[in-house]
């Protein structure tokens, strides 16, 4: 099997069986979600779903986070990873995003990630989830599935990864792309014990055909 075929056939089945594949992060708007997704690096979504609530009652413009202080936000976020430095990143990132961008979060992945604790991923979230952009995020997930099945060869970093799939999944897909292969990586394709047996597209996987 070609890659290119692969790539056909594993996309034609999660669009057949699933159609509908959305962020699993509960936001209202552009600003709660990229607070949503600084929160969830190295942590789980479930997690970040039961701090959000308390932290956008408290801070809910960029404005009133802002005017926190670290130390403040800490209290709200210290059951995610790395508490500290997230509160830190942000309401670093709410300053600049008042002071530059009038509080509104900007819509190119190059504007996002001048904001401090803002990363390539969490940019390509952001413009993929709020704008439809053909931006493919790269979590752990998303590296291990696409080496995994077949759809990467060779990758050896979270880059080397979205370059290969974008390569390779037409524009119009890839937003909805990223969250057909993290949650396959969430539910199914698990880092310790992928669940072959359960897997709709183990017939087009390279893993699966090696074992």
């Amino acid at each position: 099997m070609t890659t290119k075929q692969r790539f056909e056939h594993i996309l034609a089945w999660f669009e057949a069986n699933m159609p509908v594949a959305e962020s699993e992060l509960n936001y209202r708007n552009p600003y709660e979600l990229l607070v949503a997704v600084m929160l969830s690096a190295q942590c789980t979504d479930k997690r970040v779903n039961m701090v959000t609530p308390a932290l956008f009652e408290a801070y809910p413009t960029p404005e009133k986070l802002a005017a926190a202080t670290s130390d403040e936000v800490f209290e709200y976020v210290k059951s995610v990873s790395y508490p500290r430095s997230k509160a830190e990143h942000l309401v670093a990132m709410a300053q600049r995003l008042v002071e530059v961008y009038h509080g509104e979060v900007p819509d190119t992945i190059e504007e996002l990630q001048t904001m401090q604790g803002v990363g390539r991923k969490t940019a390509n979230v952001v413009c993929a989830v709020i704008w439809n952009q053909p931006t493919m995020a790269v979590d752990t997930h998303i590296f291990r599935v696409s080496e995994r099945i077949g759809l990467t060869t060779g990758s050896k970093n979270p880059l080397q990864t979205e370059r290969q799939l974008v390569k390779h999944i037409p524009a119009e897909v890839i937003p909805k792309a990223h969250h057909w292969l993290l949650l396959h990586g969430r539910y199914v394709c698990q880092a310790r014990k992928p669940k072959c047996e359960q897997c709709g597209i183990a017939e087009f996987c390279r893993f699966f055909e090696k074992n």
